[in-house]
């Protein structure tokens, strides 16, 4: 305790003092401090390891904050700026690229009610989904992606892939969204006011499953700001960094990306470091 308490408050020039009035030998307090640093560097060594592990199995996604969390979720005492650092040691960083927005505009607009204000929460499962379309390039053609995401895990329920940016592409992410998870009350489907989502195909659909469509302001990115979320996290964690040569190679690395990666293993800062069916699965099991 006496070594600790030097350690920790004397600097060079006191430590003869502080010997003399704590009644310690020096030269077992500096063996002392040989041994912290050593033990230390050996800690260093395993947390450097085990962060590189974590840091790989992110597909090399993850920064501090997450590691930090996925190591203590394994036990281990260890503070942010200490994972930090040693990632900088070690050359280990995110390796996101930034996202490239792009939108589109409805035109035509209904008089569609927008039902979420910008309140971006649900209380539980299956009562509010929010839908968005982004572009996905390839070496063959540019491809369409639309999903849909429920609010309350932050989960993708629904998506499809397809060559047109057509109502087909929306109705294929819904009803496969509406077969894995039917909701058992009333749904509030929320999207931008873009033709896809206003079409009468849609609009049966919605009306024959008994969901509530709600549309926010036109070009307003703020009005469906998840959904906007989802995209960018999207491009700067895969799309920008991969080139897909093939349409078939793009919907396969998606699927990777969406079913097994983001869903599963992404552990996300709005869900309080859980992944989506993590979070998802503590309402059915408390």
């Amino acid at each position: 305790m006496k070594y600790r308490f030097m350690e920790r408050y004397g600097s060079g020039f006191e430590v003869k003092k502080m010997s003399e009035v704590l009644g310690v030998n020096r030269s077992g307090y500096y063996a002392y401090q040989e041994r912290a640093k050593s033990s230390r560097a050996k800690e260093n060594e395993k947390l450097r390891t085990l962060i590189g592990l974590i840091w790989s199995r992110s597909r090399e996604l993850y920064g501090s904050p997450r590691i930090t969390i996925e190591l203590r979720s394994q036990g281990l005492r260890c503070g942010k700026n200490r994972v930090a650092r040693l990632m900088r040691e070690a050359g280990i960083r995110s390796q996101t690229k930034k996202a490239f927005k792009v939108t589109t505009k409805g035109v035509g607009l209904t008089q569609a009610e927008d039902l979420v204000q910008r309140r971006f929460q649900a209380d539980g499962p299956g009562q509010v989904w929010v839908s968005d379309i982004t572009y996905i390039r390839t070496e063959e053609r540019w491809l369409y992606l639309a999903a849909v995401l429920d609010l309350y895990n932050r989960g993708i329920v629904g998506w499809a892939l397809q060559r047109r940016v057509g109502q087909e592409l929306v109705l294929s992410a819904l009803n496969q969204a509406l077969l894995r998870h039917p909701p058992d009350k009333e749904l509030v489907f929320h999207a931008d006011r873009g033709g896809q989502y206003r079409g009468q195909h849609m609009k049966r659909l919605l009306s024959r499953v008994g969901i509530r469509l709600s549309l926010g302001g036109r070009g307003d990115c703020y009005d469906n700001a998840v959904m906007e979320s989802f995209f960018s996290t999207l491009k700067s964690e895969l799309v920008n960094r991969e080139k897909f040569r093939t349409e078939k190679e793009a919907r396969w690395r998606l699927y990777d990306y969406i079913e097994v990666y983001y869903n599963r293993q992404r552990r996300h800062s709005t869900l309080n470091y859980q992944t989506p069916t993590e979070y998802a699965s503590a309402v059915n099991h408390p």
